[in-house]
């Protein structure tokens, strides 16, 4: 009981988390292309744009903190057999996280919110490149800790203990950089809907045209971007699964048996106990072609494995591929603007940008189905072929305990979220600085 209620705990505090993170870094990467624009042509209203989205941004950011820090604690807490395996190697990228990456990150965003008419602009376009690449390092922190649970390298098992023998090999395991390259496009992603839904809001309303019209524009080009690269980088990261992760990839296909010439799994219901997946539509052949070119290559199907070593299966597969078909009509939304902007034609087809309002949860959707696709489908291992997840939880907390805190956690992010959502949208109704009320005469350049 205490370790379902450990479960729970953890994946409601880190999926409330995770909502933020990255939305913050595609967000941080479009408030530098403004930025960008605005050094190199002083236009006014580039100045405003950055001015409104670096208010979003702060906002976002001031979420992700509060919420963040609570999941370090339940690694003591509530999960102290796997903190006394991993701490060894666990310790070292999140230290470093919050050495190089949390502190440049929050330094310059500071700058950006609280400097804006004492600095210069191009002290202010360097600030917002520094919060840029605070924001994505310190993703790439998380995901090297991560990762290492997924496929650990450069240690050796002491006394009953994971001890680091080689930094980098552990940094960069077999997954690191195929997972971050994936997180990264998709966080540009996540942003870049972010202020396409709200941009899109004010031009369906006719308000603030010219801030939407320019917002939507540079939105859109990190968004195709985003979308496209989630194609690549995930097809990159199933390759690397197939490799390193076998049981994962077969839960993610609803793939029984090993064989060769296999089909790619578009829909489907999986039934672990009938061993069977039910209302199953594929492309015949076509996993085996992309996972190495020949629909020779052979993938391992879950029989090959002891039943009790299985990743849950409907949970697995329906999360996984509702992040490819979410991500799929990212695609479709991004590629058919892009063609009509092109055209001339994208602000007056009301429909698509209506479509485009609600878009912000295509991507935060996307994203946490990924992740719990990523995560569930490792079990039962918490190290994946080294510790089992129901040998990593702390053996003298009580359930109650876990769910006392959680029924505590549940209310304070409630209010959180609550006050969250209420900011943002008092922001949004107040709408950009009118064009007349931002001062440039006099401004350090």
């Amino acid at each position: 009981m205490a370790e379902h209620m450990a479960r729970f705990q953890f994946y409601f505090t880190i999926g409330f988390h995770y909502l933020w993170p990255p939305v913050s870094i595609g967000l941080a990467w479009i408030i530098f292309f403004i930025m960008t624009k605005y050094k190199n042509t002083g236009d006014k209203l580039y100045e405003v744009m950055a001015r409104f989205w670096i208010n979003i941004f702060a906002l976002i950011f001031i979420v992700g903190v509060a919420t963040g820090i609570t999941m370090e604690f339940q690694f003591g807490t509530n999960w102290s057999e796997y903190s006394r395996f991993v701490g060894d190697i666990f310790g070292a990228p999140l230290a470093a996280e919050g050495i190089l990456a949390f502190f440049l990150e929050s330094s310059f965003l500071g700058m950006l919110v609280f400097g804006w008419k004492k600095l210069s602009v191009k002290t202010h376009w360097f600030s917002s490149l520094m919060v840029a690449i605070g924001s994505t390092m310190s993703a790439f922190w998380i995901i090297v800790a991560n990762s290492w649970q997924q496929t650990p390298a450069g240690y050796k098992v002491v006394g009953g203990r994971a001890v680091l023998t080689d930094f980098w090999a552990a940094a960069f395991n077999p997954s690191t950089l195929e997972r971050f390259s994936h997180v990264v496009v998709s966080a540009l992603a996540t942003g870049a809907f972010v202020v396409l839904a709200i941009s899109a809001f004010y031009l369906v309303k006719n308000r603030h045209e010219p801030f939407a019209r320019q917002s939507f524009k540079i939105a859109l080009v990190l968004g195709l971007i985003g979308s496209w690269g989630q194609l690549f980088t995930g097809h990159m990261h199933s390759v690397q699964v197939w490799k390193t992760q076998p049981a994962k990839l077969a839960a993610f296909e609803g793939q029984f048996e090993t064989e060769t010439n296999v089909g790619l799994s578009v829909f489907g219901l999986p039934s672990a106990s009938a061993e069977k997946i039910y209302l199953d539509v594929r492309m015949p052949g076509m996993l085996s072609v992309l996972l190495a070119g020949s629909k020779d290559t052979e993938v391992m199907g879950l029989k090959e494995f002891p039943k009790d070593e299985w990743p849950p299966l409907f949970i697995t597969f329906m999360a996984y591929h509702g992040m490819v078909g979410l991500g799929m009509l990212m695609i479709g939304l991004t590629t058919l603007a892009a063609f009509l902007l092109k055209i001339g034609k994208l602000f007056d087809f009301k429909l698509l940008l209506y479509a485009f309002i609600p878009g912000f949860l295509y991507p935060t959707l996307a994203n946490h189905f990924g992740w719990v696709a990523a995560e569930v489908g490792r079990q039962p291992w918490v190290v994946y072929g080294l510790l089992k997840t129901s040998e990593g939880v702390s053996v003298t907390v009580p359930w109650y305990h876990v769910g006392f805190t959680v029924l505590i956690f549940m209310g304070i992010y409630a209010l959180i979220g609550y006050a969250f959502f209420f900011t943002l949208f008092k922001k949004i109704k107040e709408g950009p600085e009118p064009m007349g009320d931002v001062e440039i005469e006099g401004r350090p350049s």
